[in-house]
C-alpha cells in the first residue's frame, strides 16, 4: 500500500513543489508583523485544495493558530505541530537569490522559511493528501496545529494549550523540525532544550557625554561588562548560585542513546571554518556537553558608537541580550530568580532584567510508539541507521504543547546539515522534500501498527 502512495507522490511531485514554493513567496515574518495574514489565507487555500476544508483559525493574543482535524478509522490520534512564521531575511546582501523568490538550483530549493518550517509543514499536508487521493482511509485521526509565533518565542502558545487541551490531545505528536546529517543519515530527535531569553540593561547619565568625562562619570558599558563577567568562568561553568541544582541526572538510558548519537566532528569544524570545539572537547564529552548541558550565551551587546572612524563618547546606556539554554529539571522562572539574586549580590541591583521568552525543556522516552514508528520509517527510507538524538540543542514550545499534557513527541523532517536555518541562503534538497512526504505518509500507517502491536502484547 505504501508503495502505491509513493508512486502517487512521485507522479505529483511538481504539484507538491509548487505548493511549497508558493508558500515561501509569502514573507510571513512575525517579528515585523509582515505577511502574516497572507500566510493564513494561503493555508486556507491549501487546505481547501488538499482536503476540501477550511481550517479553523483559533484566536490568541497574537497571531492565530491554524487548526484542522481529519477523521481516521481508529481511536488513535496523530498530530503535527508546525509554524507558518519565519525569521527576518537580513542580511539580504548575503543571499545569492532574493529570499522570498524561491529559486531551485543545484538540486536545492532556496528561500527564507523553506527549511524552518514551511518545508516540513507542506510535506505533512502533502502526505495526508496523497493517502486520501489514493482512496485509502486514514488509520488514525490526524490533527494539524500550525502556530504563527514560533520565531518570536511562542509567547501565546502556553495560553492556547491550556485553553484548548482537547484540541491538542493526541497519542503522539510529530514535531516541526528534522534534518539529515552530513553523511545523509536521518536524525530522529526526542526533545528540545528549554530557554530563558533576557535583556540586561543599565543606564548612567541622562545623555551621551564626551569621553573626557570618563574620568569622573560612571560608564554603563563597563558596568554591564563587569556584570556579564560574573555569569560564567573561563572553564564554561555558569557561576550563578543554584543554577545546576535541579538539572536531572543523566541516566544509563541517556548514556546509551548518547553512545549511538553521531556527531561528525571533522565535517562540522570544516563547515564552520574553525580548528577545534570549545575547551578542545571531542568524542563522548563533546556530545554530552552539546546535548545534556545548559548554556549561558551572550547574543549581542548594544551601546555607544560603532560606525566608521572615531567618536570619543561615553555612552549613557548599555544593553545585552542573553539566552540560557536549559535542560530537563530546570525551571526558567527559578533561573530568572537566581539571576536576579546573583546580580544583586554582586552589586548590580540597578541592572534591569527584561524577559523576552521562557520555555521549559522537553524529552520523550525512546519506548514511545511515535519514536518507534519514526525509527522504523527512517530505516525503510535510508541505507543508513537513523541518528537518534536524545534532544536537540535548540529550543521550541514542545513542553507546553506536548509533555505538559502527557503527549509524547519526536521529530524528523526534510532539512539537511547545511540548511542555513535563520541564515542567508536557507535551503532544502528537492529529493529530501519529496522523500520527506513519502516518509510522513508511511509514518501514519506505522504509527497505527505500533499501537496494534502493543495491543497484541497486552492481550
Amino acid at each position: 500500500m505504501e508503495g502505491k502512495i509513493d508512486e502517487f507522490i512521485e507522479e505529483n511531485r511538481e504539484t507538491y513543489i509548487k505548493w511549497l514554493t508558493e508558500f515561501c513567496k509569502i514573507p510571513s515574518v512575525a517579528a515585523q508583523n509582515r505577511g502574516m495574514e497572507d500566510a493564513v489565507s494561503y493555508l486556507d487555500g491549501l487546505f481547501a485544495e488538499a482536503f476540501s476544508i477550511i481550517p479553523e483559525k483559533v484566536p490568541t493574543a497574537g497571531f492565530p493558530v491554524v487548526y484542522a482535524e481529519l477523521e481516521g478509522t481508529s481511536d488513535k490520534i496523530l498530530s503535527f505541530y508546525n509554524h507558518y512564521d519565519v525569521q527576518p531575511e537580513d542580511p539580504i546582501e548575503l543571499w545569492e537569490s532574493p529570499p522570498f523568490e524561491p529559486d531551485i538550483r543545484d538540486g536545492k530549493i532556496f528561500a527564507r522559511g523553506v527549511a524552518d518550517n514551511k518545508g516540513n509543514l507542506v510535506a505533512r499536508i502533502a502526505a495526508i493528501h496523497a493517502i486520501r487521493q489514493m482512496g485509502i482511509e486514514l488509520p488514525v485521526d490526524i490533527k494539524f496545529i500550525f502556530e504563527g509565533e514560533e520565531e518570536i518565542g511562542s509567547l501565546n502558545l502556553p495560553a492556547f494549550a491550556k485553553k484548548y487541551a482537547d484540541k491538542i490531545y493526541s497519542d503522539g505528536c510529530v514535531w516541526e523540525f528534522g534534518y539529515r546529517d552530513a553523511d545523509g543519515a536521518l536524525q530522529v530527535s526526542l526533545g528540545v532544550k528549554g530557554m530563558l531569553y533576557v535583556e540586561l540593561s543599565v543606564e548612567g547619565a541622562n545623555t551621551d557625554l564626551h569621553s573626557a568625562q570618563a574620568a569622573i562619570i560612571e560608564s554603563p558599558v563597563w558596568k554591564l561588562v563587569w556584570a556579564l563577567n560574573t555569569l560564567k568562568d573561563q572553564e564554561e561553568k555558569i557561576t550563578i548560585p543554584g543554577f545546576y541544582d535541579e538539572v536531572e541526572s543523566i541516566t544509563q538510558l541517556d548514556e546509551e542513546m548518547l553512545s549511538h548519537y553521531r556527531l561528525d566532528e571533522e565535517e562540522t569544524l570544516r563547515k564552520l571554518g574553525i580548528d577545534s570545539f570549545l575547551l578542545n572537547l571531542e568524542g563522548t564529552e563533546l556530545k554530552r556537553k552539546h546535548i545534556f548541558e545548559p548554556t549561558c550565551n551572550i547574543c549581542g551587546i548594544v551601546s555607544g558608537y560603532i560606525g566608521e572612524g572615531t567618536k570619543t563618547v561615553l555612552p549613557s546606556a548599555a544593553t545585552a541580550k542573553l539566552d540560557f539554554r536549559l535542560v530537563p529539571g530546570q525551571d526558567p522562572e527559578k533561573v530568572l530568580l537566581q539571576l536576579r539574586k546573583h546580580l544583586n549580590n554582586q552589586g548590580f541591583e540597578d541592572i534591569r532584567i527584561k524577559v523576552t521568552s521562557s520555555e521549559r525543556a522537553a524529552r520523550t522516552k525512546p519506548d514511545q510508539e511515535i519514536v518507534k514508528a519514526m525509527i522504523v520509517v527512517a530505516e525503510q527510507y535510508s541505507s543508513k541507521k537513523p541518528n537518534i538524538v536524545p534532544n536537540t540543542p535548540g529550543t521550541g514550545p514542545m513542553y507546553e504543547l506536548c509533555q505538559a499534557l502527557g503527549i509524547p513527541s519526536a521529530s524528523f523532517g526534510v532539512g539537511n546539515f547545511e540548511s542555513n536555518n535563520h541564515a542567508p541562503n536557507e535551503n532544502i534538497c528537492v529529493e529530501d522534500y519529496i522523500e520527506g512526504i513519502k516518509m510522513v505518509a508511511a509514518l501514519v500507517f506505522e504509527f497505527s501498527r505500533q499501537f496494534e502491536k502493543q495491543g497484541s502484547v497486552n492481550r
